[in-house]
């Protein structure tokens, strides 16, 4: 949380005392005065039928961030060049920016992104040189991602900090012992992994020697080339000379330290009424807003999960959540292999496939709310692509499970697909037979549509059923658009009109004048 203090209430939704406690709740927590205030409203009339326990975290503060929330301008500068120059790719043909738009919510839109070898932009994304597959799980939205709360990255945690100290970097990551020293913090750990995923931005064997170099597992020479193209582009010597003064050498850990610092400060969203409320203007919440945190942290249960002035436990949790896509080759089953002759298994066992501990089957990290009505689609794989409907599934998740229609994702086409063939020690990519790509689509909806697969989700939920009424999950939706901070709608002014390597930024920042506000 970004303060321990959390304050605990007993309201009564629908009365005047209610309200009056809403005021209290906000000045609380913005002075921290509870017990005096408790005091003075102890006589406060409530009904006893409607009364809840109501927990507000205290409001976001610039200490409640990296570098304070204010990070070195140099680094600052150079992480957004970083964050939006291809550069960084392996075909230098796609961004963090690509599928992290300011102006689409610091996502892309999409449930499962086309990645390396993609043009254009969110729905409108296509292949373009041809995909090995689609990204097997959603975009995460960014806003607030600069928090000194988070203690992991990924929606399986598979980047976080080493409690025993195992490796000279401080971090647990997929790259165990080759990850670097020297990274500031987890959310610059996290930025060393995108460019190692060929499907997002590397590329393939043979296509460029960063490509080469992942396919081979040689990582440290992959983060190494990507460094000597920074260090050969004259603009970005000179930027991080002013963003590491002293330290004339060009790394990859460098350029992760400053896309962090540019994270922090650019995705940083704490101006929603949900925070002039917390903050101590309780009018801030409309009444329909106001009964839906009622429910959100009473009847519902959503903070249970959903805490903290981030709105997240930062925790895991299976909540079955039903999966599209091809998955991320998880499990043992091999139905869709003995099925369409391709030799992939189709599951995501998300932070199992961490941990290996069993009651982490099917668990992903709890999402930030921050900005929700803007994020989606929601789920770890955009399964969802209509918030009120991936609330409803909360309140019996087994049931939206065994209802799902995957069929109604519009998940961007893949019309151009290359599979990967051996050859002796050499790997071949070629277009896949037209004569098999049926049995290829199959993949997205392979999971969903096998009754075996399905009930292993269903055994791993946490999510008990709980039973609202239709003017209380309106009453919660109010509530979830109170999160989103105005100035979240477009931020792509962010986006720089040109980049050092010359290439064009990604995404194309639109013509006109930034945002107001």
């Amino acid at each position: 949380m970004s303060d321990s203090r959390t304050w605990k209430f007993s309201i009564a939704a629908g009365t005047v005392g209610s309200l009056m406690l809403h005021s209290v709740l906000a000045l609380a927590a913005a002075t921290g005065i509870a017990l005096l205030l408790v005091l003075v409203f102890a006589s406060v009339p409530a009904r006893a039928e409607s009364s809840l326990d109501f927990l507000l975290p205290a409001p976001l503060q610039d200490r409640d961030f990296l570098y304070d929330g204010a990070p070195n301008e140099a680094r600052f500068e150079l992480g957004r060049n970083l964050f939006f120059d291809p550069i960084l790719s392996g075909n230098r043909n796609i961004s963090c920016g690509t599928c992290h738009d300011p102006a689409n919510g610091t996502s892309d839109g999409v449930a499962l992104s086309i990645g390396e070898g993609g043009t254009g932009l969110g729905r409108n994304r296509r292949t373009a040189d041809g995909v090995t597959e689609r990204i097997p799980r959603n975009a995460q939205a960014l806003w607030n991602i600069g928090s000194s709360e988070y203690r992991s990255m990924f929606h399986d945690g598979r980047v976080e900090p080493d409690p025993l100290s195992s490796f000279q970097s401080g971090y647990w990551s997929p790259a165990r012992e080759h990850l670097p020293a020297g990274l500031d913090n987890v959310l610059a750990a996290q930025a060393m992994f995108p460019v190692l995923s060929a499907a997002e931005m590397a590329g393939q064997k043979g296509e460029n020697p960063v490509a080469t170099a992942v396919a081979e597992d040689r990582v440290t020479d992959a983060w190494d080339l990507l460094a000597a193209r920074l260090a050969a582009t004259p603009q970005y010597q000179a930027q991080f000379g002013a963003a590491f003064p002293g330290r004339s050498d060009i790394t990859f850990a460098k350029a992760a330290n400053a896309l962090a610092a540019f994270q922090t400060q650019a995705f940083r969203t704490d101006d929603s009424p949900f925070d002039h409320f917390i903050a101590g203007s309780p009018m801030a919440l409309s009444d329909t807003a106001r009964a839906g945190a009622d429910l959100f942290y009473g009847k519902a249960g959503c903070a249970g999960c959903h805490s903290g002035a981030l709105l997240t436990d930062h925790d895991f949790h299976a909540i079955a959540v039903p999966q599209i896509g091809p998955g991320k080759g998880h499990g043992a089953d091999t139905s869709y292999w003995r099925a369409t002759g391709f030799g992939a298994h189709t599951e995501d066992e998300g932070r199992y496939r961490v941990t290996f501990d069993t009651d982490d089957l099917f668990a992903y990290r709890t999402p930030s709310l921050r900005n929700v009505a803007l994020t989606g689609p929601w789920g770890h794989d955009g399964a969802f692509d209509d918030l009120e409907v991936m609330v409803r599934h909360h309140l019996d998740s087994i049931a939206s499970l065994e209802r799902y229609d995957g069929n109604t994702v519009s998940l961007p086409p893949l019309d151009k697909i290359i599979e990967q063939t051996g050859d002796a020690s050499e790997l071949i990519f070629r277009p896949l037979n037209p004569g098999r790509r049926a049995a290829f689509d199959l993949r997205d909806g392979w999971v969903q549509n096998s009754a075996d697969l399905r009930g292993r989700i269903a055994r791993a939920n946490e999510l008990a059923p709980v039973n609202l009424q239709d003017q209380e999950v309106s009453n919660l939706m109010a509530f979830l658009a109170s999160l989103t901070d105005p100035t979240a709608h477009d931020r792509s002014h962010l986006i720089p009109t040109s980049v050092p390597s010359g290439l064009a930024p990604q995404p194309t920042r639109p013509v006109g004048p930034p945002p107001k506000g």
